[in-house]
C-alpha cells in the first residue's frame, strides 16, 4: 500500500491541509494526519497541494509533429486553413509516426498534469488499426487513459472510417473506450452520413461542429438546412455525444441541443489562433448545456486552457463578472464526469473509490488560502506558473521529481526522425 503523506489537498470542491492518502489502483483512505498509521511506500509531501490530474475534453494527437513545421501557408478562409496545413499533415501519418505521436503527446501531458484525454484522430496512409496504436502508446506505454475516435470524413475512405470506428469502440476498459468520430458536417456527404448512422447504431459520435461560419454556410448552400438540423435528421445526435467548439451556432439548434443529452467542447485558444470566433458560453449556460473544455491539440499546457475560457468570455461579452471561477469548476467537473462515465470509473476527486490519478504542486501562498478562496488561488496563482512534481495515473507514479519514468530523451530522439520523415512525405 502506498500512501501521501503531508498534503493540502484540493478537488474543485474542497480544501483541506495536512491530509494523508492511501492507495492503489484507487484512493482506499483519506483523512487527517493524526490519523496516520503508515504504509508499504510513503510519499512526503510536505504541505504541498496534492491535485486531481486533469481530463482533457478534446484534442488531437495526430497534430503532434506540426510543431516547428514549416509548409507553405497563404489561407484566406478556414476551409482554406485546413487545407494547406491540417489536411496535409493527417495525410502523410501511417501507423508509426501515430504510435510516436501517442508517445511524446502522452509525456507532455504528464508533464502538464493530464492523464486522461479525449482524442479527435485522422491519419490518412493507416486508417486501419490506427485507434488501437494510439491506444497501445497513451494507455499502454505511457500509463494514461484515452477515448479515442477516427474523424470520419470523405476526404478518405469512409468504409474503412466506418470499420476503425465501429472495430474499437467494441472494446473498453477503464483505461480506453471509443466514440464514433466524424470530421464536420462540411467533410461528409449525406451518403456518407446515411451510412455512417446505418453501421454506427447508438454509438456516441464525435464531430466538429460550425468551428467556422462556412460550415453553416456550406450546409445551407448544399442541403437547405443548418448543421445541427442536419445531423439531427439522421438521428447522429446521440446521448453522451461531444460536439466540439459549436461557436456558429444560432439560438434554434441550442435550443435543440438543450433537448439533447449531448455535450459540447469549448476550445477557447484554438479558436482565437484560427480567427474563427468564440462560443455563446453563456447561451449554452442558460439552455443548461453541458460544456467540457478541451484545447484542440493545441499544445499540451491544459491550464492556459482553463485561464483563457475564462479571460474570452469576459471579453466576448465586454463584462468582466458574465462568467465566473464557478463556471470554470463546473467545466472540470463536466470534464470529469464525462470521462467517469465513458470509463466506468471515478474520476476527478481525492475520495475514496475514486482513481489513484493525481499529482503534487508546490505552492507556497503569499496571501491566505482556505477552503472559501481556494479556487481563486488555483485559477490567479497556481495556473500562473503551473509544473506539477510528481503525477500519479491508476496508482503509478510517471512523473517523479519533475522527472519522467520513461527513457525520454531516446523516445524524442526518434520521434525527431519520425517527424523528419512525415514532414518529407507530405512536402511540395
Amino acid at each position: 500500500m502506498k500512501a501521501l503523506i503531508n498534503a493540502n489537498v484540493f478537488d474543485f470542491e474542497s480544501y483541506v491541509e495536512n491530509q494523508y492518502i492511501l492507495f492503489e489502483k484507487e484512493i482506499i483512505e483519506t483523512g487527517p494526519m493524526k490519523d496516520f498509521v503508515g504504509a508499504d511506500k510513503v510519499y512526503d509531501c510536505q504541505g504541498s497541494l496534492v491535485m486531481p490530474t486533469f481530463v482533457l475534453g478534446h484534442t488531437h494527437i495526430y497534430s503532434a509533429f506540426a510543431k516547428g513545421w514549416i509548409t507553405p501557408f497563404a489561407p484566406n478562409s478556414f476551409k482554406a486553413l485546413l487545407e494547406q496545413m491540417w489536411w496535409k499533415l493527417d495525410r502523410g501519418l501511417n501507423l508509426e509516426s501515430i504510435y510516436y505521436s501517442g508517445l511524446v503527446s502522452g509525456m507532455e501531458f504528464i508533464k502538464n498534469g493530464v492523464t486522461t484525454v479525449i482524442d479527435h484522430h485522422a491519419s490518412g496512409l493507416d486508417i486501419r488499426g490506427s485507434l488501437n496504436t494510439l491506444k497501445q502508446s497513451l494507455c499502454e506505454e505511457i500509463g494514461l487513459r484515452g477515448i479515442f475516435c477516427f474523424e470520419s470524413s470523405d476526404r478518405f475512405n469512409i468504409e474503412e472510417c466506418i470499420e476503425e470506428n465501429i472495430t474499437f469502440a467494441n472494446y473498453s476498459t477503464d483505461q480506453y473506450a471509443g466514440l464514433f468520430g466524424m470530421h464536420a458536417s462540411l467533410s461528409l456527404s449525406d451518403a456518407s452520413l446515411k451510412k455512417i448512422a446505418t453501421a454506427s447504431k447508438d454509438l456516441p459520435i464525435h464531430i466538429h461542429v460550425a468551428e467556422s461560419i462556412e460550415d453553416q454556410q456550406d450546409c445551407l448552400a448544399l442541403y437547405g438546412t443548418r448543421v445541427i438540423e442536419r445531423l439531427d435528421a439522421f438521428d447522429l445526435l446521440r446521448p453522451n455525444s461531444i460536439l466540439s467548439h459549436c461557436i456558429h451556432l444560432d439560438e434554434k439548434e441550442l435550443e435543440q441541443l438543450s433537448k439533447k443529452d449531448i455535450a459540447i467542447a469549448l476550445n477557447p485558444t484554438s479558436n482565437m489562433n484560427n480567427g474563427v470566433g468564440l462560443p455563446n458560453y453563456e447561451q449554452m449556460k442558460e439552455k443548461n448545456i453541458v460544456s467540457l473544455l478541451g484545447n484542440d491539440g493545441l499544445g499540451y499546457n491544459f491550464t492556459r486552457e482553463i485561464n483563457n475560457f475564462l479571460f474570452t468570455m469576459h471579453h466576448k461579452a465586454l463584462n468582466p463578472t458574465a462568467v465566473d471561477l464557478n463556471d470554470v469548476k463546473t467545466l472540470m467537473t463536466n470534464n470529469y464526469a464525462y470521462a467517469s462515465q465513458m470509463l466506468n470509473c471515478s474520476l476527478g476527486k481525492i475520495e475514496k473509490g475514486y482513481k489513484a490519478d493525481f499529482m503534487t504542486i508546490p505552492y507556497t501562498p503569499f496571501t491566505p488560502m482556505n477552503a472559501n478562496n481556494a479556487m481563486g488561488h488555483f485559477f490567479y496563482g497556481i495556473c500562473d506558473h503551473f509544473r506539477p512534481e510528481n503525477v500519479w495515473c491508476n496508482g503509478v507514479i510517471k512523473l517523479e521529481g519533475y522527472e519522467m519514468k520513461l527513457k525520454e530523451e531516446a523516445i524524442y530522439l526518434q520521434a525527431q526522425k519520425i517527424a523528419k520523415a512525415v514532414w518529407e512525405r507530405i512536402a511540395y
